[in-house]
């Protein structure tokens, strides 16, 4: 099982978000997603994420929280574990991203954007819980969310 880190970092009432659209062989080809990335060996997991938000975005983050695990049940890809965290940054300069393309998107519109079924679960936790989740998102071949378990671990 893979580990990775997700991050959405808030600014102004906008989160971050990178449209994926040029990498070869991307799983999250033509979504939108925060940044993050596969941690490393000698990583925690805020370390990766920390590194990782620098690499793709420049940005430094403040107000680091972890929100949620999320287990993701990918037949296509490999399973993976994810740390779910938000941030907030003052920075909103961003420069070109070898991944995606980034922008900052006001929060009430992010839904509006082609998005992972399974994000449609956890994004809303972001904005309505102060709490940390555990969820377990299923996928089917060809990426179609087959079902899906939320814990709330904390409130």
């Amino acid at each position: 099982m893979r580990l990775t880190t997700l991050c959405y970092v808030e600014n102004g009432g906008r989160w971050l978000m990178m449209h994926r659209i040029k990498k070869q062989e991307d799983e999250n080809a033509g979504k939108w997603i925060g940044p993050g990335g596969h941690m490393r060996e000698d990583e925690t997991p805020e370390e990766c994420v920390r590194r990782e938000v620098r690499e793709e975005t420049g940005l430094e983050l403040q107000s680091l929280r972890l929100r949620g695990i999320i287990t993701f049940i990918l037949p296509d890809w490999g399973n993976e574990l994810t740390f779910l965290y938000t941030a907030e940054t003052e920075q909103t300069e961003l420069p070109e991203c070898r991944e995606g393309v980034l922008r900052w998107v006001p929060i009430g519109e992010v839904a509006d954007l082609p998005l992972w079924e399974g994000d449609r679960i956890f994004l809303p936790l972001l904005r309505s819980s102060e709490g940390v989740f555990s969820l377990k998102l299923n996928y089917a071949p060809g990426g179609a969310l087959l079902d899906w378990h939320l814990e709330e671990m904390t409130k």
